[in-house]
């Protein structure tokens, strides 16, 4: 494990060094002194079954669309740690700001299975969420939620408010005038975010080599002034650290962060996504040995005493959880169609109203018949 950063000087150099972070290796043995949180049994449970029911919900919403019960899917497979690391870490009042792959961030802080499911259904109602209130809704543009992120720990900044935005997007984004736009502001301004690339190697077809000759993602951070740093993506002990310290850092009026989580990604980029056509299985099943579910179960065999008990019955009652939101969701009540026009403003403009008012005519010609 590496420590911290530093800050550029008052000669406005900056270190190039950037520091990573590990703490369990693939094999779930311990690489380095773990934090104390990883040492409170109940906790690392809590992060496994959450890591648990993230994939299952993944498996099914996968096996939903397959059967075109459910609209495109964005699995998280292999990606866990990086979503359920950063949540963990997270305080109840923080705002979630997430792309397209973060269910398990989502599931943590408390949006439910039935309403990840309505969304990906394409329902309005599953970015309504009863708990939390105030976490943004998935982002599907590539980049484009993390200026809101800045604009939104800005607006901390303003009010006094001890709270930090964590934005989360893959690595694809970095390449993107959003995210140097954001990441300029942000540090300029000094406010309270933290921004976490979950670098999976994949932006759709196009891999890491392909999209910049950056030493790291992380060192992108240099050139605006903002501290940056690596993590291993596949340790969620090391991501709940990492990600704890840049938010505090956030909370204490010390600025914005940006984290690469080292990752991969598994699966397809999406269910409309073929990954056999520009990757091997070699390459993929090389990164099996890496996932982190394996890797944090491994850890509490060795350390809690997990047993095939403990593991057939958390498998199970995620299972028959997922049964029952997937089922609620499917039998749901479908939404008027003008529902896709409700919620964007809080007046619709001209152009939309129109558009609304002729699919709403369309809607009852077809009815009607």
């Amino acid at each position: 494990m590496s420590s911290g950063f530093e800050m550029a000087d008052d000669s406005g150099t900056a270190p190039l060094e950037i520091p990573f972070t590990r703490f369990i290796g693939a094999d779930g043995v311990p690489v380095a002194e773990v934090p104390d949180f990883a040492l409170d049994v109940s906790e690392m449970v809590k992060l496994y079954r959450a890591m648990v029911l993230t994939r299952t919900f993944d498996e099914r919403a996968v096996a939903l669309q397959r059967t075109g019960q459910l609209g495109t899917f964005a699995s998280s497979l292999g990606q866990e740690a990086t979503s359920v690391g950063a949540a963990g870490a997270m305080r109840r009042e923080d705002v979630l700001v997430p792309s397209f792959r973060e269910q398990g961030a989502q599931l943590w802080r408390g949006v439910s299975l039935k309403e990840l499911f309505l969304y990906w259904s394409g329902d309005e109602r599953g970015s309504n969420f009863a708990v939390p209130r105030e976490d943004f809704p998935v982002s599907i543009p590539v980049a484009s939620h993390v200026p809101h992120a800045a604009g939104v720990a800005l607006a901390f900044k303003l009010r006094k408010e001890p709270r930090v935005a964590v934005c989360i997007f893959g690595d694809g984004a970095t390449s993107k005038g959003d995210f140097y736009e954001a990441l300029n502001i942000a540090a300029l301004w000094r406010v309270p975010a933290v921004f976490l690339v979950n670098n999976n190697q994949w932006a759709i077809s196009v891999p890491r080599s392909a999209q910049t000759l950056a030493r790291t993602l992380a060192h992108k951070s240099i050139a605006v002034g903002m501290p940056g740093e690596q993590v291993d993506g596949n340790d969620v002990v090391a991501v709940r650290y990492v990600a704890a310290r840049a938010i505090e850092r956030a909370r204490n009026g010390d600025g914005p962060t940006l984290i690469e989580a080292l990752t991969y990604r598994l699966g397809d980029h999406t269910t409309a996504d073929d990954a056999h056509r520009y990757r091997s299985d070699d390459e993929v099943s090389a990164h099996w040995k890496e996932e982190p579910v394996s890797r944090l179960r491994a850890y509490l065999s060795r350390t809690a005493g997990w047993s095939k008990h403990d593991e057939e019955t958390l498998v199970r009652e995620c299972a028959e959880l997922v049964d029952v939101a997937a089922r609620e969701a499917i039998s749901a009540e479908k939404e008027p169609v003008g529902a896709i026009f409700d919620f964007q403003f809080a007046e619709l403009p001209f152009g939309l109203r129109s558009q609304r008012a002729a699919t709403l005519a369309a809607e009852k010609e077809a009815v009607d018949g």
